[in-house]
């Protein structure tokens, strides 16, 4: 736990030094990684060690021990007595509140391994000052350093969430007692207790004790660096605050010795484990970051610290073989029958793995300063900071403020509103649902409320396309995000397509061999599903009924446009010109609606169908429901998933084809036009239909007029994204004089004249 504050960068006992790394040639900087590697490998020894030992001693002996052995190696060699200016009065008061916070973290950190064990303290506890300053700073503050930054604390995030939900360490939860003594003393009552108030098991509280300590960790690492410089150094106040722990912790400790019994048979078998310990954990690692953090960057010492312990922690996790406790069981076989250590889930690897990841990219250093650079600590201990280059840019939003932001736009538009709203109740039933289903032991129950879970995410998705619609276009999303409603709405056409394949399958198979069914709960569970899928369907019904309307309707611009923009050569121009559409295919709608949809016709199916056996015993009404369900559910979504294709693909919009074909004809007409190529048109999102052409006009002819009848035009005509290129007469026949095959082009601009509408919908020649 104890660490250098922010490198030990005053070298001698006088305190002198420079204020950051020195300078080292990168060839030589391999032995300090290899040095820091196997000082970390060695902590992640005696971390496993320690947890062995506080099986049989208490934790406030333990934690004595170690600042003993501790403070009386660090004032053997570092002399803090006879070494560099005074003590004041009240430098001691500042060392002794350094040191009362130290035996505080100290004994959380030790808690949480009684609690945890050692491979989870080691992927929660061991991570660097830096790295934990980011991951605070991209969540609560508006320099986070970037998407990179915010990825990283988002992997730490979830690696902490997979230890919680997804860490099954079985053996511990059925453990008949707590491994370190529950009632040894009122100090570890009081903690078992304050875990046992949080509702979640032993290893799960020490999982958020961790946490805390680890955040302690930082602050007291931080508020120690101005400290430091103070007393004369890192080293000097690490062996003045041990020795001042000693003497805080001796009363306790003879109380302990006195009122509690103690679990060790020979304290004299225990001194090399002690040793191992005090010198892996506490000397060494201390002495090794100090050196390392002179050496090399503060970035490159987290970087390589934290691979090598973490990748440690898992090879020991699995094979340590606990040797102190095998010795403890042969000298007491009444107290240690049973195996009772922590095992290696699935869910402790894949946090793991996050860890490494959120590790390595929030020790890395930033691209771009964020509000300055960090380069070293001045002789009084104040930052020193770099706002060279582009320190000033604009800075990546706090997840907090992102979040209050998100929340605002989903509340200013219609669609995203009432997407936000029946999301809340749908939670809110499946809640009610799992709450009820647990307390009555009902798998109906706990079945439907995860099915309806499982809803939730495609309204997740729908809500965060609705909203992801409205951002702004950027350098490399030039078209904005608006094709995101299209995507949203396809998808979740094939999760619909999918679950009527699957519902389709199952109930042909019941229909051959109709399974008897416990209608208990069936339909008081129905009823409700049903009230909120009405709800939902009286919400979401006018995307069904305008995804009718837009195929017959047409789609009206708003006057807002700007029309023309001139190359600077003078032989052909562009034009382009915006508008708003009005109405159009929003896909996203049509896939919640159609996901409420499915939910109403099941519902109403189990209901129909419960009835049924309950007064007639016809059991085989559950597969025919299902059958006509899945029927209706695939003959519903096939139209979204054809539209959404057809988008997809730039289809030419069915609605426009006649008015567009028209509105060629009459380019055609316009006076000093000659002809016109490459006509594209295609729905670009619900609310914009896009397109572009090419015209050849006359020499003498006012470009700007024709590009406004041709604006104005195909405007009319629903196109309210428009690009217009611009050829004049002797360009056109320059290109054509150099390039026989330019004829082609001449031949296809005839050709289109002579295209013809057809009924069905398509163009022919």
């Amino acid at each position: 736990m104890e660490e250098k504050y922010g490198g030990d960068v005053l070298a001698g006992p006088g305190g002198g030094g420079g204020l950051g790394p020195v300078d080292v040639p990168s060839a030589r900087l391999t032995k300090y990684i290899v040095l820091l590697c196997f000082a970390k490998f060695l902590k992640a020894v005696g971390l496993f060690e320690s947890y062995d030992l506080l099986k049989a001693v208490h934790i406030v002996q333990f934690i004595f021990i170690l600042k003993l052995g501790t403070a009386f190696f660090m004032v053997l060699f570092q002399k803090p007595f006879s070494s560099g200016k005074t003590i004041t009065k009240h430098q001691w008061i500042k060392i002794f509140k350094h040191a009362v916070a130290g035996c505080i973290i100290s004994l959380l950190w030790f808690f949480g391994l009684t609690l945890c064990g050692p491979l989870r303290t080691l992927l929660l506890f061991e991570h660097s000052d830096i790295v934990v300053i980011s991951l605070l700073s991209v969540l609560f503050t508006s320099s986070g350093g970037g998407p990179a930054k915010t990825r990283g604390a988002a992997f730490f995030i979830i690696a902490v969430i997979c230890l919680l939900l997804f860490d099954n360490d079985d053996l511990m939860a059925k453990m008949a007692e707590h491994p370190e003594g529950h009632h040894d003393s009122a100090l570890t009552h009081m903690l078992y207790t304050a875990i046992a108030f949080l509702g979640v098991a032993d290893h799960k509280g020490g999982v958020l004790l961790l946490v805390l300590a680890l955040c302690c960790k930082v602050g007291f690492h931080t508020a120690s660096r101005k400290l430091s410089i103070d007393v004369g150094g890192a080293k000097r106040l690490q062996a003045l605050s041990h020795l001042v722990s000693v003497l805080l912790l001796c009363p306790w400790v003879i109380v302990l010795s006195v009122t509690t019994e103690s679990k060790v048979e020979s304290w004299f078998s225990l001194i090399m484990p002690f040793a191992t310990v005090i010198f892996f954990v506490m000397i060494l690692d201390f002495y090794v970051d100090s050196i390392c953090s002179v050496k090399m960057e503060v970035s490159k010492c987290a970087r390589y610290g934290s691979f090598p312990i973490f990748i440690s922690a898992l090879l020991f996790g699995n094979f340590w073989t606990h040797p102190i406790t095998d010795q403890l069981r042969a000298m007491n076989k009444a107290a240690h029958q049973e195996s009772t250590e922590h095992v290696l889930s699935g869910g402790v690897v894949v946090s793991a793995i996050f860890f490494i990841l959120s590790a390595n990219i929030l020790s890395s250093p930033s691209k771009r300063g964020q509000k300055g650079t960090l380069i070293g600590y001045s002789p009084e201990g104040t930052p020193l900071y770099n706002f060279m280059g582009d320190a000033f840019q604009h800075s990546s939003q706090s997840i907090p403020r992102f979040i209050k932001e998100s929340l605002k736009q989903i509340l200013e538009e219609s669609d995203s509103r009432q997407i936000f709203y029946f999301l809340c109740l749908n939670l809110l039933f499946t809640f009610v649902e799992l709450f009820y289903g647990v307390l009555t032991n009902s798998l109906g129950l706990i079945s439907d409320g995860f099915h309806m879970l499982f809803d939730c995410s495609a309204l997740v998705m729908g809500l965060f396309a609705a909203l992801m619609s409205r951002w702004k276009a950027t350098r490399i999303f030039s078209y904005g995000y608006g094709r995101i409603e299209i995507l949203s709405g396809f998808i979740n056409g094939l999760f619909l397509i999918v679950i009527a394949f699957f519902v389709f399958m199952e109930s042909v198979a019941r229909l051959i061999d109709p399974p008897e069914l416990d209608t208990h709960m069936l339909t008081p569970v129905s009823v409700g599903g049903l009230i909120v899928n009405l709800i939902g369907i009286c919400a979401f019904s006018h995307a069904h009924s305008h995804a009718h309307g837009a195929s017959q309707g047409s789609c009206h611009s708003s006057d807002h446009s700007h029309s023309h923009h001139m190359h600077g050569h003078s032989d052909h121009g562009h034009g382009h010109s915006h508008g708003s559409a009005g109405g159009g295919m929003n896909a996203n709608m049509r896939g919640v609606f159609l996901h409420v949809l499915a939910d109403t016709l099941g519902s109403i199916g189990v209901i129909v169908s419960t009835v049924l056996i309950e007064q007639f015993g016809w059991f085989i009404a559950d597969p025919l429901c299902s059958l006509f369900i899945a029927i209706l559910i695939f003959l519903s979504v096939v139209p979204l998933i054809k539209d959404a294709c057809q988008v997809l693909l730039l289809r030419l919009p069915p609605e426009y084809e006649k008015e567009l074909h028209i509105a060629l004809e009459k380019i055609q007409k316009i006076e000093g036009l000659i002809s016109y190529r490459d006509p594209h048109f295609w729905r670009h999102s619900a609310s914009i239909v896009a397109g572009t052409i090419h015209i050849q006009v006359t020499s003498d002819v006012l470009e700007q007029r024709i590009v406004q009848q041709v604006t104005g035009i195909l405007k009319d005509a629903g196109v309210n994204n428009l690009t217009i290129q611009v050829e004049k007469e002797a360009y056109f026949q320059h290109m054509s004089g150099l390039s026989t095959g330019f004829h082609d082009v001449l031949a296809m601009t005839k050709q289109m004249e002579s295209m013809k509408y057809c009924k069905d919908g398509t163009y022919i020649m």
